[in-house]
């Protein structure tokens, strides 16, 4: 039997993502819809380059090592968590990942991988309304902690001192401590900015 070019990637993209929808409706898609098939590719260093400048040529290999997502793996696994839009619990992972694994990492080595829509739920806050809480599946979930674990050290070392929110180590308490320094050596206004 012979596939056209058409049907080979429709046959790579229902491998990689097989798992189905069940029950859950999704109610938001993700940044990359009608982004089918663009790619980014960071240059490598040239001679004459700044040597301290990181080499992004093979980060994707680094993220797609053996080590680095059974790392992902355990981390989600440890975390836990809700099924996201396709219903897939964390406890369900592992046995996808022996059937699918290959797949998964072949289609995210061509730039065909695609995250799934993330499932919204509303969290009642302390104080009456509430608050939207976007959860991703545990694959994308697994993807995302893959890409950490290699970006957190390039881009940790240029972070400021002073930046708290969501770096290892760091935490609002800290990020308070700070403030009340600042207050008790004169500065009378402090900025708290999210990107």
């Amino acid at each position: 039997m012979s596939l056209n070019s058409e049907g080979l990637v429709s046959k790579v993209r229902k491998a990689a993502n097989p798992v189905s929808k069940r029950d859950y409706p999704t109610e938001a898609g993700v940044e990359l819809q009608g982004k089918e098939g663009e790619q980014s590719h960071a240059p490598a260093l040239t001679e004459g380059e700044d040597k301290n400048r990181v080499n992004t040529g093979r980060m994707l290999e680094q993220v797609l090592d053996r080590e680095n997502l059974n790392l992902a793996y355990k981390r989600v696994k440890k975390n836990g968590g809700s099924h996201g839009a396709d219903g897939m619990k964390v406890d369900e992972l592992l046995p996808y990942l022996k059937q699918h694994g290959e797949n998964l990492k072949q289609s995210i080595l061509e730039g065909k991988y695609r995250p799934q829509p993330v499932r919204r739920v509303e969290i009642p806050k302390p104080d009456g309304g509430i608050r939207l809480l976007g959860i991703p599946t545990a694959i994308d979930r697994m993807i995302q902690q893959a890409i950490a674990q290699v970006l957190s050290p390039v881009f940790e070392k240029e972070f400021s001192k002073y930046s708290y929110g969501f770096r290892p180590g760091c935490n609002a308490h800290q990020a308070i401590l700070q403030a009340q320094q600042y207050i008790n050596e004169g500065y009378k206004v402090v900025v708290d900015l999210d990107l």
